[in-house]
């Protein structure tokens, strides 16, 4: 098993949700950029402390019924952790 201590800290996450999403959830999503993006879909991105409150934000998604796509950490610079 793996040591998950790493993803512990801060970090910024980009999450894809079916559905739309006006802009004004912002604030309920603990101030995430939120945009409408092709095909009905919404990417919410934000910094977090931590993952529990990660978990707290999916939990959200979770509460509003949206089809979760992707969650994914991403650097400080925008480019995923692995690079991509």
């Amino acid at each position: 098993m793996t040591e998950g201590r790493v993803f512990d800290g801060p970090a910024t996450y980009r999450i894809r949700v079916q559905g739309r999403l006006d802009p004004h959830w912002s604030d309920w999503f603990d101030g995430f950029a939120i945009v409408a993006e092709p095909g009905g879909q919404t990417l919410l991105t934000g910094r977090v402390a931590d993952q529990p409150a990660l978990h707290g934000i999916l939990a959200k998604v979770r509460d509003l019924a949206l089809p979760l796509l992707l969650v994914e950490r991403v650097s400080d610079t925008g480019r995923t952790t692995d690079g991509g």
